[in-house]
């Protein structure tokens, strides 16, 4: 093991009474197809706050791969891991960062589930409290930071001609490698993971039912259950991703509770 390098593992394969709440299968995406999600935003909702949770397993090492992002005119933001393999948060917009951040962590692991969950709330007062990343339920320390978004920051998620995308972030590269089930955006909420998932049995971070979660404007539920429109949310909202390059075999069964 690397000096100072933490290495994580997520959900494994356990039988299917040790989960209260079911994930019944997720999207495969790989960047020799490109494949990825999108959603054209046409109503602006919360800029200031929100947060985007993510069941997760990589496939690739050693390249930049966009989880969730969105791009126009050179301005952009990205949720991703980099090509040394820690998670990297930033939007960029005319020629500077508004914020960029790189996280502790580093994410190594090819085999197992992984829990993610980005907190907004540009309202807070301590710019550390503005964004915040968990891993499996454990925040993760920001280990870089350029530049502090400021007080009631206004970013380009949730702003009308600013497209949401999953698994690319909008320009012409960083495309995700791997598995990505149970995708949940709350417009307008800063949740903890505790609303995502809960520890179980010798502090097994598991996914558990996201019921009462508010999505407002621009939230999604995207549980992968059709393979034939891998886009369809479930939130109540009915905002659609369109599937880029994915078909009805990116559909797959390996899920967080299920296994391969």
């Amino acid at each position: 093991m690397v000096a100072n390098e933490k290495w994580f593992t997520g959900a494994t394969s356990v039988e299917s009474g040790f989960y209260d709440y079911q994930i019944q299968q997720s999207a495969r995406f790989d960047s020799a197809s490109t494949s990825y999600l999108s959603r054209s935003v046409s109503s602006t909702g919360n800029r200031k706050t929100f947060t985007f949770s993510a069941w997760i397993k990589k496939t690739t090492l050693g390249a930049d791969q966009t989880i969730f992002g969105t791009y126009s005119s050179g301005n952009e933001f990205s949720l991703r891991f980099s090509n040394v393999e820690d998670t990297r948060a930033y939007e960029y917009t005319g020629s500077s960062f508004d914020f960029n951040k790189g996280y502790s962590a580093l994410q190594r692991d090819v085999s197992a589930w992984m829990h993610l969950v980005f907190r907004v709330d540009m309202t807070q007062s301590s710019s550390a409290d503005r964004t915040k990343l968990y891993h499996n339920g454990t925040q993760l320390t920001d280990v870089t930071d350029y530049t502090a978004s400021t007080l009631n920051y206004d970013t380009l998620i949730n702003y009308s001609g600013y497209p949401m995308n999953i698994g690319h972030y909008g320009s012409t590269s960083q495309y995700f490698n791997g598995y990505m089930a149970e995708v949940i955006f709350a417009d307008g909420q800063s949740y903890a993971p505790t609303q995502f998932g809960e520890y179980k049995g010798g502090n097994i971070w598991i996914p558990k039912d996201p019921s009462g979660t508010t999505f407002g404007t621009n939230g999604f539920h995207l549980k992968f259950q059709n393979a034939s429109a891998l886009g369809d949310d479930s939130s109540g909202n009915n905002n659609d991703f369109t599937a880029n390059n994915m078909g009805t075999d990116h559909q797959v069964l390996d899920s967080p509770t299920f296994g391969s």
